[in-house]
């Protein structure tokens, strides 16, 4: 197995079936909550900007000879963008001073299920750049449903303390 390809299946996660896309979500949520408990919003940001850089990269390779496909099996896509979307109530988290270790579960779940929501249904810039048919575009889409998540976290998060507190 090439390097492009371990990176690009997320050392395999991509593989597990059904489903490889939530696999590789659930894969993400908890190694970003793991991430998020040794060194908070800091850890996770820098750990999302490094999965972004290695997923452009690995997707262009993996499809170079393969043109306009988006294989199932490539889910560095819907790492990054799921770490994007836990981003924002990390960093609620983090600016609140909670331990890093304390990572309450609306934070995550709403995460993973709006970053599953956006990613599947593919509104507006989700399903543009969905529509690219390229390597960034498998990338991009993923991306825009987890800024798409994190604000929708943050909305539901603020609704929630505001009528259920």
């Amino acid at each position: 197995m090439t390097f492009s390809r371990l990176l690009s299946t997320f050392f395999g996660a991509g593989l597990l079936r059904p489903a490889p896309g939530t696999w590789g979500s659930a894969v993400a949520i908890g190694l970003g909550l793991i991430i998020h408990g040794l060194g908070s919003f800091p850890l996770l940001f820098a750990a999302f900007v490094a999965v972004t850089g290695w997923g452009f990269w690995a997707c262009e390779r993996e499809l170079a000879s393969r043109p306009g496909e988006d294989p199932s099996e490539i889910v560095i896509d819907e790492v990054a963008g799921q770490w994007l979307a836990l981003l924002a109530p990390s960093f609620g988290f983090w600016m609140m001073g909670l331990d890093n270790w304390r990572f309450p579960y609306p934070g995550w779940v709403g995460a993973f299920v709006f970053f599953r929501l956006f990613d599947i249904w593919k509104p507006w810039l989700v399903g543009r750049a969905d529509r690219r048919h390229d390597a960034a575009g498998v990338m991009l889409d993923d991306l825009w449903a987890g800024l798409f998540a994190g604000i929708a976290t943050m909305v539901a998060a603020g609704l929630a303390h505001g009528f259920l507190m």
